[in-house]
């Protein structure tokens, strides 16, 4: 007897028309998860997320800062606008990406992690990523530092050793006086 074919438990638009999603979300079949819908019986996990997020991002894209935050359980909302990156010497040229910010950067395969289909900077990265790059280190920044912290197994003496253990690593002075207010919390 044949089997009967089954659906993924995150569905994209290019599973079923945009409709149908629509309707079984309102009907409380499925879930939103950022551009994509989740089974109700699908706990929303780090490798659920990472589903979604592969069907709208290409393979070779490392999500970083914001979205490697969501995509690693340390906060609960995606973001507005996917915070991506490639290896600068993968010469990837974007092409007309929807809702992404796109930077080339120097990075270690130690610094990646895989979720699923999907690259991420390690919660080490991204947490020290955010102390970095973040123009102003909101409560929101900083909840995901910590988080990213418990997520990643490390504690903020680990950044610091992160971070005074690399030459030549921009916003390094910024991020060390971030950990260092944290450190006084």
């Amino acid at each position: 007897m044949p089997r009967a074919a089954t659906l993924s438990p995150v569905l994209a638009i290019a599973d079923l028309p945009s409709e149908e999603l629509q309707a079984a979300r309102l009907d409380g079949e499925l879930y939103g998860i950022d551009e994509g819908f989740g089974v109700v019986d699908v706990v929303d996990t780090p490798w659920v997320r990472a589903a979604s997020l592969a069907a709208i991002i290409p393979h070779r894209l490392i999500a970083e800062l914001a979205t490697a935050t969501w995509l690693l359980g340390a906060s609960d909302q995606p973001p507005s606008v996917h915070e991506l990156c490639t290896p600068a010497t993968s010469r990837y040229r974007a092409t007309d990406l929807a809702r992404v910010r796109l930077r080339e950067v120097c990075l270690d395969p130690s610094e990646i992690v895989t979720i699923g289909a999907v690259s991420a900077t390690s919660p080490l990265r991204t947490a020290v990523d955010l102390l970095r790059f973040r123009d102003h280190l909101g409560p929101a920044d900083v909840e995901a530092v910590l988080r990213l912290a418990e997520v990643g197994g490390f504690g903020l003496v680990d950044a610091e050793h992160y971070l005074r253990g690399r030459r030549h690593l921009p916003a390094k002075v910024r991020a060390l006086h971030r950990l260092e207010g944290l450190s006084r919390r």
